[in-house]
């Protein structure tokens, strides 16, 4: 399918709206299109505008009725703990001790790993989420599972084998020459490979050696495009055990610049617990930082102030941080860092939390010069929204409303059953009550 035409309403943004939703960081049309050709967005705008007489012939999936989107971007979850999400309640570290870790343990076995991975990418899908920054385990076959199901599914992934060589059972920890050498083997077997990233990806400074981290750091600066991604300051217990660990770094953001891992393409997860001087240090590397709201609230760690983050100019992108996350959907996510601003005092506005979980989360992750929004020439990766998909919100919608109003809605009433279809490279790979109409209807 070289060429398609999508019709409905048709979203997507310039820039982050702002808590005032400023008029000229985003494009709506009621009645529009997205001309999709080659994988990548060709044209889009208001359908009465279309050149007609071009696009005669061109296949058109009538949207009419409901929403059309940039695909969700999940910026921090890990695959391998799919199978404890929902485990009762602990804080981080006994989370880790008592769930992650065997959970974990099991994905030396490549079967289960492929297996895994293969279930939650095709959740992903089906709940809008497009593009993820996702955390395998120590083991390379977890990589190697992941990646080959990304490719399969023509993708755009970021993913990277766990570094952790003390502080965790034996059956789970590398050496620090060891774990940097296979994720090196893994980066020159699939980082820019189609669609694919490769992450150098230390767990959390405690689960690390200083060489190792010295080590990641060298990886990290030897390669073009390679990613970091690890936590930050997501439990005070936690940042208190980096203390004792690391006595001669100023608090935790250090230890990890004093490794050179914070620069572009550094994407933490949390990073609750900061200042404002190390949010400008943060802005100043050029990281980013992933907001998950559904994990920070389940494990009891505290409440990201998104707005002083973005405020200190800091890429942030929404998260799941499956499984301390509950659900694999962004659009409950949004819901939820929606609550936790409130809590704040900073109310995230509509139109903004849409943004953070598209265009908002590509710039996080660095990827926004290939997609995030409908220019032309980006990768055209999509979903559509109904509504009307369950009777509480086609209820609460008859009301009326303007754009922003509506977005709300969705935002705090919507889930996976309204992502009507989802579309990867120009392909629909989710597409239930889907219509063909004409071109010219």
């Amino acid at each position: 399918m070289d060429a398609l035409i999508l019709r409905g309403e048709v979203l997507h943004f310039l820039d982050d709206p702002g808590a005032a939703d400023h008029d000229a960081s985003w494009q709506h049309w009621a009645d529009g299109y997205l001309y999709l050709q080659h994988g990548r967005v060709a044209a889009c705008g208001d359908w009465s505008a279309r050149d007609a007489a071009a696009l005669a012939g061109v296949p058109v999936h009538d949207h009419r009725g409901k929403l059309i989107l940039p695909g969700l971007i999940d910026c921090h979850l890990h695959y391998a703990q799919a199978g404890v999400i929902g485990s009762f309640g602990r804080q981080l570290l006994d989370w880790l001790s008592d769930y992650t870790f065997p959970a974990e343990a099991a994905f030396s076995d490549p079967q289960l790993a492929r297996r895994t991975a293969a279930f939650v990418l095709d959740r992903l899908l089906a709940h809008g989420t497009t593009t993820a920054a996702i955390f395998a385990t120590v083991h390379p076959v977890s990589v190697d599972a992941l990646m080959a199901e990304a490719e399969h599914r023509n993708m755009r992934l970021i993913c990277g084998k766990v570094l952790m060589d003390r502080h965790a059972p034996d059956n789970l920890r590398d050496s620090a020459e060891q774990g940097v050498a296979d994720s090196a083997a893994l980066a020159a077997r699939w980082h820019g490979r189609g669609r694919l990233h490769y992450a150098v990806t230390p767990r959390f400074a405690p689960t690390s050696s200083a060489l190792q981290l010295q080590l990641a750091g060298e990886l990290y600066a030897s390669q073009p495009g390679l990613y970091v991604q690890s936590h930050l300051a997501e439990n005070l217990a936690e940042i208190a055990w980096v203390g004792e660990l690391f006595p001669g770094h100023r608090d935790y953001l250090h230890v990890y610049e004093h490794y050179g891992l914070v620069g572009p393409r550094c994407v933490y997860g949390h990073g609750i617990h900061l200042d404002d001087g190390q949010r400008a240090r943060l802005a100043a590397g050029g990281a980013s930082v992933a907001f998950c709201p559904t994990s920070n609230l389940f494990l009891g760690s505290g409440f990201f102030d998104y707005a002083a983050m973005l405020d200190a100019g800091v890429a942030v992108g929404l998260a799941t941080d499956i499984g301390g996350g509950t659900s694999y959907s962004l659009i409950r996510t949004l819901g939820e860092a929606y609550k936790v601003s409130q809590w704040l005092k900073t109310p995230l506005s509509p139109l903004r939390g849409w943004y953070l979980a598209t265009l908002g989360g590509a710039r996080a992750l660095r990827l926004d010069g290939c997609l995030g929004n409908f220019l032309p020439g980006k990768e055209a990766d999509c979903i559509v929204l109904d509504p009307a998909a369950t009777p509480e919100l086609a209820f609460r919608l008859q009301h009326g409303g303007t754009l922003a109003e509506r977005l709300f809605a969705l935002s705090t009433l919507a889930d996976e059953r309204h992502v009507a279809a989802t579309y990867v490279a120009g392909r629909p790979v989710s597409t239930p009550h889907l219509e063909l109409t004409d071109a010219d209807a």
